[in-house]
């Protein structure tokens, strides 16, 4: 992998840099099927860049990675550029400073790949209504993750519920996407009519109650969520009316699947890294009603 600094710079010397190493590495642009901007602060600008990186093993990218710093020091924009064997696609790590991290959106504009779609992620805090930001509106895709907003992600929720544009998500749902899957299998046999349910999951876990959401939307029936010690999403509690379908899970990698009359059978039922999570939006670029739907509900009924 080669890693080339630029201090100083300007976008359009960023590009110019781009185009030397891939002519010198004999690594050409095409292949790489989309631009992921990740907008951090530099203390998650570690574990975000390499979230992204394995998931565009999957996804070969663009990977731009901006860090605004200090908005009281003069202009300037320092970039790390990287390709190579290790680095599926390309790698620009922006830092910006001054009135520059104001206007990010004309620092990374200039650098999407031409007629790819653009996707923004935001692994911590993220604004109010990602489409409405200057770097999120240059997106089709725009992903937030509530549990980078450390106490208050449940209640962020509700925030992406308000601000929800066609093309937002939030990592949130993509860890649910297993249990979904789980529940859903469940049903493939007759089960009855669900009464009630409940969701236990972790105090504070942001995924718990959007699983609440989509069952009672999916179900028509209430459900409300309850603590347990985690880690995470521990189990899901359905009231049928000969009994409970339960689906638990006390180690973060197997799970309990209990239906009435039925011996218990055990799955797999893994937590999942954030690459995987990334992964696994970066295969749709198309909005997700679903998710629309879940999180709407949820904010509909929120107390806190």
């Amino acid at each position: 992998m080669t890693t080339f600094m630029l201090a100083d710079t300007t976008a359009g010397k960023i590009s110019a840099q781009f185009t030397h190493l891939r002519h010198q590495m004999g690594a050409p642009a095409i292949g790489m099927v989309l631009t992921l901007v990740v907008v951090c602060e530099e203390r998650h600008q570690y574990d975000a860049l390499r979230a992204a990186t394995e998931a565009a093993r999957e996804h070969p990218s663009r990977i731009i990675v901006v860090i605004n710093r200090e908005p009281e020091e003069p202009n300037r924009l320092d970039a790390e550029l990287r390709i190579g064997e290790s680095t599926p696609g390309e790698v620009v790590v922006l830092r910006l400073y001054g009135e520059l991290t104001q206007h990010a959106d004309s620092v990374v504009s200039p650098l999407l790949l031409p007629d790819t779609p653009v996707v923004v992620w935001w692994p911590g805090a993220a604004p109010d209504a990602p489409s409405q930001d200057a770097v999120g509106a240059l997106a089709q895709r725009r992903i937030t993750d509530a549990r980078g907003f450390d106490h208050s992600g449940v209640k962020s929720l509700v925030t992406r519920a308000r601000g929800y544009a066609p093309g937002d998500t939030d990592l949130a749902w993509s860890r649910l996407t297993p249990w979904r899957s789980l529940l859903a299998a469940a049903f493939d046999q007759p089960v009855g009519k669900v009464r009630k349910g409940v969701v236990e999951a972790s105090q504070g876990n942001p995924s718990a109650p959007l699983l609440a959401a989509w069952l009672s939307e999916r179900l028509g029936a209430p459900m409300k969520v309850v603590d347990s010690t985690g880690p995470g999403l521990t189990a899901v509690r359905l009231q049928l009316n000969d009994g409970e379908l339960i689906i638990s899970r006390h180690d973060a990698r197997l799970a309990t699947l209990s239906r009435p009359g039925q011996p218990d059978r055990n799955v797999a039922l893994a937590r999942r890294q954030t690459s995987e999570l990334m992964a696994e939006e970066l295969r749709r670029l198309d909005s997700d009603e679903i998710y629309e739907a879940a999180v709407k509900r949820f904010a509909r009924t929120y107390k806190g």
